[in-house]
């Protein structure tokens, strides 16, 4: 592992590191819960990255780009908090001093218009569940200060009974010496360190000053970790039922696990980010609609938040700016109503600023049914030709399907940036892992089949898809970025194995960065449980990532679950050209992905945003996927009318019309098999056939831009 870490950027050479605004030794929460915070020596250099180690002569643990963080304190504590989107770093300072020296020095590198005003825009509310959050920090905090006073308890016991011991022993050198002098042990046994033969006081002496300090110090103890389980037990009673408790067939959410007190992930974020700039705080809302906003990119941002006494928790709780001059204020008591708010980034430079939705309009109108019922018949068929009813489709097509597999495309603006080969793969990974996040709670129900020549496009990475053959269904799909270009093809096939339904992916995707090009195929997927039992996804084999230029490949393994063991596992390895293992990954592909340091240590390389609170009742999509559906205020006027969101069945549906979807939906389908038999079907206009791939022709975003008066696009239903 030694020669492997060599090869990482966060292994800083401190003899090439540029020189220090501000260094020195603070106190920082350990990334596990319930283990307090621990001293350790941090470096802000004049590039603006925030950097900390065990101490001055020891590797870089972990490091943030302070102009892509979040920073945020609380009034009247030394506590700051940077989140970026690979980390997260929670910092106390001992002294006021101390504070404020690392507060200036931090605030240079936060640019100035990123200390933005949330007030301005919405009507932001602090949920009870965000209060526990704080709660549980205290509740840590104090747990740890628990174990430690036990420790020192245990160890001035130990103490005690060592010097009784010796007591002991000295009173029974002192009883055989003067074994035939009666008086003389009665008078020893006179004396205040009368001790019995085993080391134990007698019942004499337990009222002595000593034993009385040592029985209120215990009975405080035992009496304090009572209180802490007490307030636990609370804030765990605070926090809302998680969906599965109000009969719902979907398991807890990310964001509902993360609000267990007692849960024990490994990253705790105060703000989770989506990209540089996209901050998901699970409990802001307004009573009527929450919004999504598109923030700018670039700009690092600054919130202050206040933490209310304990004698005011039910009080309205504030969300402040620094250069908000309207301070909204709720009541925390209308939990049930938030849901999460989401600053997205929208790469284009003069983009302006967009509001998104945060929840659908109608969720699932009734059960989808016996899926198992249906393709009983069909054992070892490719099920791609089977029609299903509506009530087994979700509102989104395969088309919108796959841009949800770039929803974390700002892993690769970082894998643009990094400049070492290994580092840039593990990003180039972790991005390929992320792409199976979304699936996490979708079982049950399938995306709309698109008409041939049906598109679908999404400003945010310029994403294009359009459906390019029926018979097999192959979808191809184009997204760019600074520095970045992907094309992929998405097609396959699916089985029903009696027990399982396979989904076997075909299609490359290719990435290319700069000089670099990237191919990769998918593994297989899942759907266990069928027949009884919940259903459940899991995607199982091998990926492997290759650098066509030089060589080097990324080798990641999908593992099956086990019985016992963990579920959703993948691990991997960066191969050089020359094919030395440069680095290790590991991780979760529905929780985050991270570069093995060493045996004790890991790298963050992307971490999941937390699925909203009512993901479950939303056929499971995440944050994201309810926005694909949506015509914005940036979008109207300016989509073709070959776009998915115009399709009118999969619209039905999303508003919970579930007669008038499976009308429309039988109508559109007929539409194009009309088409087929005249010989007038549609033949792909933005991608072209290259082999068994399908490439981006380009055309479509400057046709866009001219309102489509030069390129007419008819209607496909």
């Amino acid at each position: 592992m030694s020669s492997a870490r060599q090869s990482f950027p966060i292994s800083v050479d401190t003899t090439q590191k540029s020189e220090a605004v501000c260094e020195g030794w603070v106190l920082k929460k350990r990334r596990k819960k319930m283990q307090g915070f621990a001293r350790r020596y941090f470096v802000l250099d004049q590039s603006g990255s925030l950097s900390y180690s065990i101490d001055p002569k020891r590797p870089i643990r972990d490091q943030i780009f302070l102009p892509h963080a979040a920073l945020s304190t609380a009034v009247g504590r030394k506590d700051i908090h940077i989140d970026s989107s690979n980390a997260t770093f929670h910092i106390k300072c001992l002294t006021a001093d101390d504070f404020n020296k690392w507060l200036t020095a931090i605030r240079q590198f936060v640019h100035p218009e990123g200390r933005r005003s949330l007030a301005g825009k919405i009507t932001p509310r602090l949920s009870q569940s965000q209060f526990n959050r704080s709660g549980i920090q205290i509740a840590e905090d104090i747990g740890s200060t628990i174990s430690e006073l036990e420790i020192a308890f245990a160890t001035l016991q130990s103490e005690s009974t060592h010097e009784r011991n010796h007591l002991s022993l000295k009173s029974k050198s002192e009883k055989d010496k003067h074994h035939h002098h009666p008086k003389d042990v009665f008078n020893m046994f006179k004396k205040s360190h009368q001790v019995n033969e085993d080391g134990t006081l007698p019942k004499s002496n337990l009222d002595s000053p000593s034993n009385v300090r040592f029985q209120q110090i215990n009975t405080t103890l035992a009496s304090l970790k009572s209180q802490h389980a007490a307030l636990l037990k609370s804030l765990a009673h605070d926090v809302t039922a998680p969906p599965t408790a109000r009969g719902s067939p979907l398991p807890p959410t990310t964001e509902e696990k993360e609000e267990e007190p007692l849960s024990t992930s490994r990253f705790n974020t105060a703000l989770t980010r989506r990209s540089n700039l996209a901050i998901s705080m699970s409990s802001l809302s307004d009573s009527a609609h929450n919004e999504w906003f598109d923030a700018e990119e670039g700009l690092g941002e600054e919130f202050f938040l206040d933490v209310p006494n304990p004698d005011e928790e039910r009080e309205p709780i504030v969300l402040q700016s620094e250069n908000s001059s309207l301070n909204q204020t709720v009541s925390s008591d209308d939990e049930e109503h938030s849901s999460p708010l989401v600053h997205d980034t929208d790469p284009s430079a003069n983009a302006r600023q967009v509001v998104r939705r945060t929840r659908l309009p109608s969720g699932p109108i009734g059960d989808e049914g016996s899926l198992f019922a249906i393709l009983k018949n069909n054992v070892g068929k490719d099920l791609s030709t089977i029609a299903l009813p509506v009530s087994f489709n979700e509102p989104l097509t395969l088309l919108q399907r796959t841009a949800e597999e770039l929803e974390y495309y700002n892993l690769l603006h970082q894998a643009t940036e990094a400049k070492d080969p290994t580092q840039r793969l593990c990003f180039v990974a972790a991005f390929a892992v992320s792409g199976y996040a979304h699936t996490r709670y979708r079982t049950g129900r399938k995306g709309f089949n698109p008409m041939l020549a049906e598109t679908f496009e999404d400003v945010r990475m310029k994403f294009l898809a359009e459906k390019v053959s029926h018979n097999p269904v192959v979808i191809a799909y184009h997204a760019e970025g600074e520095g970045w270009e992907l094309n992929a093809t998405s097609a396959g096939k699916t089985k029903f194995w009696g027990k399982s339904l396979e989904i076997i992916p075909l299609g490359t995707t290719r990435l290319r960065i700069g000089n670099d090009t990237y191919e990769w195929n998918k593994p297989s997927s899942f759907m266990r449980n069928l027949m009884m039992g919940t259903k459940y996804l899991e995607h199982c084999g091998k990926m492997t990532i290759e650098n066509t230029t030089n060589g080097a490949t990324c080798v990641l393994d999908f593992k099956q679950s086990g019985y016992w063991g963990a579920s959703n596992e993948v691990s991997g390895i960066i191969l050089s050209p020359s094919r030395d293992v440069t680095a290790r990954i590991e991780g979760k592909w529905d929780e985050q992905v991270a570069q093995a340091l060493d045996s004790s240590y890991l790298h963050v390389l992307w971490r999941i945003t937390p699925f909203p609170k009512e993901s479950p009742q939303y056929y499971g999509f995440t944050a994201f996927g309810m926005t694909l559906n949506e015509i914005t205020s940036d979008l109207e006027g300016r989509l073709p009318p070959t776009d998915s969101r115009f399709r009118p069945d999969v619209r039905a549906l999303e508003h919970g019309n579930g007669d008038e979807a499976e009308a429309q939906k039988i109508r559109v389908e007929e539409i194009q098999r009309d088409r087929r038999r005249r010989g007038i079907n549609r033949t792909p206009r933005w991608f072209k056939q290259d082999g068994d791939e399908w490439t981006y022709v380009g055309g479509y975003w400057e046709a866009r831009a001219k309102g489509w008066k030069d390129t007419p696009v008819e209607p496909l239903w």
